[in-house]
Order: C-alpha cells, then sequence, then structure tokens
C-alpha cells in the first residue's frame, strides 16, 4: 500500500497564516503541523511508500519534510499548473506512481489516529464519513445506500447523504477504475474539477463504502476558524485517558501491536491483573505481578501502570474514570461477557466508550502458551506455587485426585458466577483413594514406589500444585527419603498424621485402636524431614488427631504449638463430627497466639460449612478430599446393574459422557 497526499493548493482562505508556506505546514500544537502529523500517522501505519503532490512554496514544503528525518520514502510530483487546475490535475501528474491499494488524503485533513486505523482496518474500499455531524453547505457530502456502498461524493448532494471527508483507503482494484476515469478526464481538457466528479461518473463501479467516524475528529482546515476548532479537538484528544488491562506474563506481538492501538487514542494507563487474580481464571503466572509491572513500566508511550486486583474492571473505572477503555473483542461471548456488560453500563454512565479490537489469534502464540504450560508442570516450578499461592491468595482451595484423568478434571474444572470465575487450586493425594483406587484396604499396604507412580501419572498431564497425603511418614530415617522423592517429583506439601503403628483410617475414630505419638517423638520425625528438605518451597504439615481420638482441644493446642515450633509448615486439624463447632473453637484459640502458621481443614463430615465461613475463621487450605472417588463407585454401580438387567447397555446411555469429550480433557501430547 502507498500513501498519497495532495498538497498542490494555494489555502488562500487561511489568510497570512499560509503567505510564507503551504496549509499543510499550518501549526497545530507546538512543534506540529499538518503534515507532520500525517506522515507520522502514515508511519506508525506500516506505510514506506508516499506520494505528495506539490505547487505553492513546493521548495520551503520539501526543506520541511528533509528536516523532519522520518522513515519514509516520499516522492514528489509538482503541479506547474496549480493556480489555473485542480487536485485532479495533480493526481494525473503522479498516475504512474500510483500503481497499489491506495491511502488518499487531502493535505489539508485533521484526523485522530482511531480515524486512520478504522479506515486501513476496513475490509473494502473505504471513504470517512460522519453520521453524527451536520450536512455542510459547501463541503463534501456522500449519498450512502442501503448496503453502506457510497454511490456519489460532492457539494451538492444533500438526500440520504452524510458529511464526508476526504480520506480514503482504496483496494487497487476499485482505484484502477476511478484512475482511469480521472486520465480521461485530464486528456480531454476538463481538469478544473474535483476528481470525485471522476468517481460519479463511473455510477457506483468503484465499490467504496461508508466508514463512519461519527464524533471523531476528521476535518479539513480551510479557515483559521477551522484550525482553533481543530485545535481544540486535539487538545481534548491528547488530554484524554485510555485503559487497558493486561493479565499476561509473557508479551508477544499481538500485544504489543494492542498496546500500540491503545497509545494513539490518547494517555495510556495499563491495569495489571494481580497474581490472585490471573490465578483465578487461568494458570499460575510465571512472572510474579512486581516483574510485569515493571515490564509494562517499561514500554515506550504507557503514561501509567496501575493494579487491577480482579478480572471485572470495575474499581478502576470507578478509581480513574477513562475516557476510552481498549479491549479484544473476545469477551463478547463465554465467561467475561458479564465483565464486558458491566464495563459498557459503568461508561456509559459518564460518556466514556469501549473501543475493541480483533483479538489476536496466532500459530505462535498457542505454542507459547503451550510452552508456558509445561514449564509450570515442571518440579522446580510446580513445587514452590502452593507456598506463593498462600501468600497471595491467603485461601486455597484442593479436591482430590487418585490418577491421570481425574488430575485432569480437577486441572480444567471452572465454573463462572457473573463472569467471576472459580475453580481448585491444588490437588490431594490421599492414600485413602490412591489404595481404593487399586483395590486395596487404607492401611499403608500400597507403598511408596506405587503412590509416587500415582503422583507422576498425575504430574505428567497437570500443571496444578499437589498435596500428598503421607500418612503417619513412617519410621523417620524412612522419611527423609520420602521427603527428598516427593521434592524431587515437584510436590508441594506433604502431610504426616501424629499416629504410631499399622495405620487405620481417621474415619473409624475410637471404634478400633488407634495409637497417637508423643509430642517429642512426633517432633523430632518433623525436624528430621525438614532437614532432610533441599528446597525452601517444600512445606510439612503437622495432621492432628487429638479431635478424633476424643482427646480435646487443649491437647490439640499444645501439639499444634509444639509442632509449629518443631519447623511444621502448616498445621490440619481432623474431625469427624458433623458440626463444626470443635473446629471452630480450636481456630478461635490457636489464632488468638498464632496468626500465621497455615490452617488446613477437611471438611468431609462437617460439610455444609461454605468455604467463606471457613476463610473469615483463620483456615487456610480446604481439602476435598475423597469426593471424585465416592462419585465415581455409584456411578459405575448403576451402569453395571442396568446392562445386566437389560441385557445391552442402551438403557445406560443417558448416564455416559461420550468418549470423545473425555478424550477432549487429555492434551495432545500426553
Amino acid at each position: 500500500m502507498r500513501a498519497l497526499i495532495l498538497n498542490s493548493g494555494l489555502g488562500s482562505r487561511m489568510g497570512v497564516l499560509t503567505s510564507e508556506h503551504p496549509k499543510c505546514m499550518t501549526e497545530l500544537t507546538h512543534g506540529e503541523t499538518i503534515i507532520s502529523r500525517q506522515l507520522e500517522q502514515i508511519q506508525e501505519a506500516g506505510i514506506r511508500d508516499v506520494i505528495i503532490t506539490t505547487g505553492y512554496n513546493e521548495s520551503v514544503l520539501r526543506n520541511y519534510i528533509s528536516s523532519m528525518n522520518i522513515d519514509l520514502n516520499i516522492r514528489y510530483v509538482n503541479n506547474p499548473d496549480y493556480r489555473t487546475t485542480n487536485y485532479i490535475y495533480s493526481i494525473y501528474l503522479a498516475r504512474e506512481y500510483l500503481n497499489d491499494d491506495l491511502l488518499f488524503m487531502h493535505g489539508d485533513l485533521v484526523f485522530e489516529n482511531e480515524v486512520i486505523d478504522a479506515v486501513l482496518e476496513a475490509p473494502n474500499s473505504v471513504m470517512t464519513v460522519s453520521s453524527t455531524r451536520e450536512l455542510p453547505e459547501k463541503d463534501f457530502k456522500a449519498v450512502i445506500d442501503k448496503s453502506g456502498k457510497i454511490q456519489k461524493v460532492g457539494v451538492k448532494y444533500f438526500d440520504e447523504a452524510m458529511n464526508a471527508q476526504p480520506l480514503y483507503k482504496l483496494r487497487h482494484r476499485d482505484w484502477e477504475k476511478w484512475l482511469s476515469e480521472i486520465i480521461r478526464y485530464c486528456e480531454n481538457g476538463d481538469r478544473g474539477c474535483y476528481a470525485e466528479n471522476a468517481l460519479n461518473d463511473l455510477d457506483g463501479a468503484c465499490e467504496i463504502y461508508a466508514c463512519d467516524v461519527r464524533n471523531m475528529l476528521c476535518s479539513e482546515i480551510d479557515t483559521p476558524e477551522d484550525l482553533a476548532v481543530v485545535t481544540e479537538k486535539l487538545h481534548e484528544i491528547e488530554s484524554r485517558t485510555v485503559y487497558i488491562a493486561f493479565g499476561t506474563d509473557i508479551l508477544h506481538s499481538g500485544h504489543i501491536n494492542l498496546i500500540r492501538k491503545a497509545r494513539r487514542l490518547g494517555r495510556l494507563i495499563i491495569g495489571v491483573l494481580t497474581d490472585e487474580a490471573i490465578m483465578s481464571y487461568r494458570r499460575y503466572p510465571l512472572v510474579s505481578y512486581e516483574d510485569r509491572k515493571a515490564m509494562f513500566e517499561n514500554i515506550s508511550g504507557v503514561w501509567k501502570v496501575v493494579e487491577q486486583n480482579s478480572i471485572s474492571h470495575r474499581e478502576n473505572i470507578t478509581r480513574y474514570k477513562p475516557d476510552i477503555i481498549v479491549h479484544g473483542d473476545d469477551w463478547k461471548t463465554g465467561f467475561q461477557k458479564p465483565n464486558r456488560d458491566e464495563t459498557v453500563s459503568m461508561l456509559a454512565e459518564y460518556g466514556g466508550r469501549l473501543v475493541e479490537y480483533p483479538y489476536a489469534k496466532n500459530d505462535r502464540y498457542a505454542e507459547l502458551e503451550a510452552r508456558t504450560r509445561k514449564d509450570i508442570s515442571m518440579p522446580d516450578i510446580r513445587r514452590g506455587r502452593l507456598r506463593r499461592e498462600l501468600a497471595v491468595k491467603g485461601f486455597i482451595t484442593a479436591m482430590e485426585a487418585h490418577d491421570g484423568l481425574t488430575g485432569l478434571i480437577v486441572e480444567n474444572t471452572v465454573i463462572y458466577n457473573n463472569g467471576m470465575p472459580k475453580q481448585f487450586d491444588a490437588m490431594w493425594v490421599s492414600s485413602l483413594c490412591d489404595s481404593t483406587a487399586k483395590g486395596k484396604p487404607d492401611i499403608e499396604l500400597v507403598d511408596m514406589t506405587s503412590r509416587f507412580r500415582t503422583i507422576e501419572d498425575i504430574t505428567e498431564v497437570t500443571t496444578k500444585p499437589i498435596i500428598f497425603d503421607g500418612d503417619t511418614g513412617g519410621r523417620p530415617e524412612h522419611f527423609v527419603y520420602t521427603v527428598r522423592t516427593l521434592e524431587r517429583l515437584g510436590v508441594s506439601m506433604v502431610i504426616i498424621e501424629d499416629k504410631t503403628g499399622l495405620k487405620k483410617n481417621s474415619l473409624f475414630g475410637t471404634e478400633v485402636e488407634q495409637t497417637q505419638d508423643s509430642i517429642e517423638s512426633f517432633s523430632e520425625k518433623i525436624r528430621v524431614g525438614k532437614r532432610a528438605q533441599k528446597t525452601k518451597e517444600f512445606m510439612i504439615c503437622a495432621r492432628i488427631e487429638s479431635l478424633i481420638l476424643e482427646r480435646g482441644i487443649d491437647d490439640a493446642l499444645e501439639r499444634s504449638h509444639a509442632f509449629v515450633e518443631a519447623g511444621a509448615d502448616a498445621i490440619m486439624m481432623h474431625s469427624r463430627k458433623r458440626e463444626p463447632y470443635e473446629i471452630f473453637a480450636f481456630l478461635e484459640r490457636f489464632r488468638s497466639s498464632d496468626t500465621t502458621t497455615p490452617i488446613v481443614l477437611v471438611p468431609t463430615t462437617y460439610n455444609t460449612i461454605r468455604e467463606e465461613e471457613f476463610k473469615t475463621r483463620g483456615a487456610n487450605i480446604i481439602i476435598y478430599a475423597n469426593h471424585l472417588m465416592r462419585a465415581s463407585v455409584p456411578a459405575m454401580q448403576r451402569v453395571s446393574r442396568t446392562i445386566l438387567e437389560n441385557r445391552r447397555s442402551s438403557e445406560c446411555d443417558e448416564m455416559l459422557m461420550p468418549f470423545r469429550e473425555i478424550i477432549r480433557l487429555i492434551p495432545a501430547e500426553a
């Protein structure tokens, strides 16, 4: 594509302002003229070849443009008869250089960046019009049919017409037809009319459509009064604020292009989503909020970088009241649509507007995201995620997974409520479900080698942090190797319970004989485990069985403080009662003296309490310990019975998920 700028005229109506230079050199703001602004806009649009027609004070114009040191290939075409001809003849003289798609404008036209973006992004040949501005008496109007196609352009048209400005993007096939008619006019001696006269004679053969810029700046400057109006409008544009939010930690060309477009609309504010906001709806960020904020602060043209605490724009719209919010058009549908609706409604309250650009889709971007997911699934990154998420969010939820498929379910399950997402933060690999999946009793019969294999199955296809049920931890000398292996596998936390002897599931409580370890012995096991660690990220959690064994809250508190003193990174308090009162009592008393140690709860029996209340009372991790296993067994039994009863499988079809939907859960490279 090439650009054509028509600068042959005298500009006599500007009076003394154009006595020593062409009208296009009229100053708009300090240091910016009409022509300098046009050329910079053309350069930013990625166009390199520019044809400028000249006439009055040609040498002054050429010297001025040369002094700009702008990176464009500029060819000048002089119209020696500029006093007696119109710009149709200037186009004729430049005809041999116009054999391409064309961005065509008059040299006295001033338009804001959003206008040229809209023109260049249009799929067809277009001319700028305004459906909101009054029809001028002596300037161009465009007659437009119901399809949006321009039929006529001229001063005399009023019926079915809109205000029009001479800024065109012309596909070569359309421009070729128009240029041929311009050539015919000029060679027949008709050189004093508008070029649009030749266009009108084609009776719509050029398929040029209206590009409605409404109230955006797109005006010719013919008089000092026009200059005053345009200058004031430019001041408003330069003062307006533009807001765009980012949750990415890897900037690619699509993001840079969006930033480039946004900063051309005004003073650009970038809202950087916090780590917590990103984790609420997508993968864990590889780069911290502080580093991401610094990354955006160092991008040229960014006026301000601020924190955004949610995927909703509400808080920052209220705080900054931006004139424009920029977003990709991907949120018109899907889970973010409520956020879009909220944004549009809030902008309407004070006259702001939303500008949406096509969402950048590219195989390279998808490949970058896939590589990032692989990175965060690696042990060294996954291991520390639980500790970091606790530091950022303060409260996380974990769902049980006992194989690769259930791991994928936990990984990919997300729900949306008014545009706000909710998903699990971590996975719980329990000995109970691991044993049950293998058809074995939960008495530490399944050895650690087999249980580690379960972890490997899960880590191969997921990215979320893993909390591992370490039972009693075994003998201290064995626990050393368990810790090191779990670290190597990328597990974030191991939970060990303060019992000794052959394991018996806590669900049985005092119905079977269970022996609680001494405080001294279990504290030493914790210390041994902590000394064995190779990394700072790995966490050891002490699970206390005092309430299960009905030894009371005082015993639970004594053990909790002792185990924290021994080095435990977290405390898990267990209860099998259906009411949460003893758990609430423990939380209240523990938090009165320890406000920092994370508390883990497993509300399997006291399951009527919502997460928000646990959080309010001081809990940090909620584990749903066996729900996927418990859901799968009755479903499989029901299908099995149905097939036996009916001697065929048709009756159970409605109970089954199509296998193609199951396969969609599985990564292609898995």
